[in-house]
């Protein structure tokens, strides 16, 4: 199954500065003037690589990387090794820590049934970070993973081996505290290699960096860099979770509605009652209303000030709709909160269908419950739909039947910090 291997990780130095003031959250959430901010805390900022900007960004952003590894602002470890890292965050109300493993990983295609994803992606974003990858010959960030281990044989060797004092610690910004361990190549690690050669890998976060690391190892072997099974290129920097770890945390996408013309409140309800069970409710009852009916397929519509619990009809005439709006797809997939929402109301009623969806020309998304209720029902936004996390069950289910879940189906929480770990996949004496 998956090729798992300790490698020599590219890291800031001491020359950096302090490493708190060179990490960033990933860049698809990085606002440009988040991004000055941080590059004002530390012109060494990772940023800079992994978010470059301007008519020359790629090439930019190349010269800037030689540089940096030139003037020893970054360096490869001299040894190779398994890179433990911990998040530790607050959600819900309460405190969780989640532990996994920086890793080299070797890329497979979808079709062989060892990497598998979960949810779709979409071109723009495969086009700049292969842009990237083509001028830096380097993976900035890892791409998040999860992988099945009931006996904990993997996950539990690593809390043995990182039960020590973290070599890196400080608090990010938005309160999660950053852990990291480096385990050296040693009999422990090639024990944790061989683990994974049973292990099937479920992409949680990264689907567009995983098939932009894909499409890259096919350049290089058409341009002759990759000459045998070892060389970096064959592999791609992630972050491996056990999926049965405590600490992962799903939160919900929710959905807005706009530019739909001659939208109206009253006979949409009544559309929707064909299919849903209808209550109006009061905004303090959203979050227990969802909640409670967690098991259900349950949502909540926002338009202005009004809200309505919609509750799903099972039976035949729901089923059939759901069928025949989803031909040949699993029940893994058509039992997805996303998916009943997506087919029976923004597909069905709204006539919002799937090319809409995925160039966003009537539906947004907001992971911000309070953004969704106050945007629903003004400024040409017709109304809102607040819905439950997908569990983690639901995307391995999903993955094994060989399908992708909407865009936006998930949100891992909190995201893994980008800069404390990367991945050189060639010298950079090497990069033309």
């Amino acid at each position: 199954m998956a090729t798992v291997k300790v490698f020599p990780a590219l890291r800031f130095t001491d020359k950096a500065g302090d490493i708190a003031k060179n990490v960033c959250p990933p860049y698809d959430i990085v606002s440009p003037a988040a991004r000055e901010d941080y590059i004002k805390e530390s012109e060494n900022n990772i940023i800079r690589l992994e978010l470059p900007v301007g008519e020359n960004a790629y090439a930019d952003a190349a010269a800037l990387y030689k540089k940096m590894r030139h003037d020893g602002v970054l360096a490869c470890d001299k040894t190779p090794g398994f890179y433990v890292y911990e998040e530790e965050f607050t959600a819900y109300g309460e405190t969780f820590r989640i532990k996994g493993v920086f890793a080299r990983v070797k890329l497979c295609e979808f079709s062989e049934n060892v990497v598998l994803p979960h949810e779709e992606t979409l071109s723009k974003a495969k086009t700049d970070r292969f842009n990237l990858m083509s001028a830096t010959y380097c993976n900035f960030s890892p791409i998040y993973s999860m992988y099945t281990d009931e006996s904990h044989e993997i996950s539990g060797k690593i809390a043995a081996l990182t039960a020590g004092k973290p070599e890196i610690e400080f608090t990010a910004p938005d309160g999660v505290i950053q852990r990291l361990w480096k385990l050296d190549k040693s009999a422990e690690t090639d024990a944790i290699e061989k683990a994974f050669e049973k292990k099937q890998l479920f992409i949680a976060d990264g689907h567009h960096r995983y098939e932009t690391a894909l499409n890259f190892k096919k350049k290089l072997t058409e341009d002759g860099v990759i000459q045998n099974d070892e060389h970096p290129g064959n592999y791609v920097l992630m972050m491996l979770i056990d999926m049965e770890n405590p600490g992962l945390v799903v939160f919900p996408t929710h959905r807005l509605v706009h530019g739909l013309k001659n939208f109206d409140l009253p006979s949409t309800l009544e559309k929707i009652r064909a299919y849903f069970d209808v209550s109006e409710i009061a905004q303090s009852d959203i979050d227990s209303a969802l909640s409670q009916n967690a098991a259900k397929k349950a949502y909540v519509l926002c338009a202005g000030q009004k809200f309505y619990l919609l509750i799903l009809k099972e039976n035949e005439k729901t089923r059939a709709a759901l069928d025949s709006l989803n031909p040949g797809k699993s029940n893994a997939y058509k039992n997805l909160d996303v998916t009943v929402l997506h087919s029976l109301i923004l597909e069905k009623l709204f006539g919002i269908d799937k090319e809409n969806m995925a160039r966003q020309v009537n539906l947004s998304y907001t992971r911000d419950m309070d953004e969704a209720i106050r945007l629903s029902g003004t400024d040409g936004y017709n109304c809102a739909f607040l819905i439950n996390p997908t569990a983690v069950s639901e995307i391995k289910d999903v993955a094994l039947a060989g399908e992708k879940m909407p865009q936006k189906s998930t949100y891992f929480y909190p995201k893994l910090i980008t800069g404390l770990v990367m991945n050189e996949l060639v010298p950079v004496d090497d990069i033309r």
